[in-house]
C-alpha cells in the first residue's frame, strides 16, 4: 500500500537489475513496479484483479491490464521476462501452483513473498488464545480472510524440492527490516519469506 514501509518492495527493488524487463503478477496500486520504472528504468507490465487498483497503477504511469491470475497466463511467451513477481498474493490464489509453474515459465528468475503460517508469534496466539491469530502481518478476522491456503516455509520448500527449483536466494522478515533465511531457525522464526528462484 501506498505510504507504508514494505520490507518485500525494498528488497525487491535492490534485487532487481537496472534496465530488466518485469511482470508483476497482482501488482497492487502498482506502487513497486512504479518506483523501479522511474529509478531503475525497467521494462514494466502488470497484472490485477481488483478494477480500483488497476485504475490506481494506470495513474501512476504503469501498464497494467486487469486480470485472473487463476486462469493461467497464456498471452505471455516462454523466458519473455527477466523477473516476474508475487507479492504475498499466492495464498488467496484458487489455483497456486498454476500461477508458480507459469511464472517458472514466463520469467527468467522470479520472486515470492509470502507469510509463514508457521511463525511462532502466529502459532503461540493459536495455542493461548484457541482463536485464529490477527496480527500486523495477517490483520484479518478468520471470517473475512483472503487467504485460503495456509502453508509454511517448510511446505513451500517442499514443493521446490519436488519440482526442480533452484533457489538463488532467500530472505527472511521478521518484525521491521529483513535478513538472508537461515534453516531451521526461520522455520517459526520468520514472519514473512521471499525467494529468489529460478527454474
Amino acid at each position: 500500500m501506498a505510504g507504508t514501509n514494505r520490507w518485500d518492495h525494498e528488497l525487491i527493488f535492490e534485487l532487481v537489475d537496472p534496465c530488466s524487463s518485469v511482470l508483476d503478477l497482482g501488482c497492487g496500486d502498482g506502487e513497486l513496479l512504479a518506483r523501479l520504472i522511474a529509478e531503475k528504468q525497467v521494462r514494466g507490465q502488470a497484472v490485477e484483479a481488483d478494477h480500483k487498483q488497476v485504475s490506481s497503477a494506470l495513474q501512476k504511469g504503469v501498464a497494467v491490464y486487469e486480470g485472473d491470475l487463476n486462469r493461467g497466463l497464456p498471452e505471455f511467451n516462454s523466458k519473455s521476462f527477466d523477473y516476474v513477481i508475487l507479492e504475498k498474493t499466492l495464498q488467496v490464489l484458487r489455483r497456486p501452483m498454476l500461477v508458480l509453474e507459469e511464472m517458472l515459465r514466463i520469467g527468467s528468475k522470479c520472486m515470492v513473498s509470502f507469510p509463514n503460517f508457521n511463525y511462532r508469534g502466529v502459532v503461540e496466539k493459536l495455542l493461548k488464545t484457541g482463536r485464529m491469530p490477527v496480527t500486523d502481518g495477517l490483520p484479518y478476522q478468520w471470517h473475512d480472510t483472503p487467504n485460503i491456503h495456509l502453508f509454511t516455509l517448510y511446505d513451500f520448500i517442499d514443493w521446490i524440492t519436488d519440482h526442480r527449483v533452484e533457489i538463488i536466494e532467500g530472505f527472511a522478515s521478521r518484525a521491521s527490516g529483513h535478513r538472508p533465511l537461515v534453516l531451521p531457525a526461520d522455520s517459526t522464526g520468520a514472519e514473512e519469506v521471499l525467494f529468489l528462484l529460478k527454474r
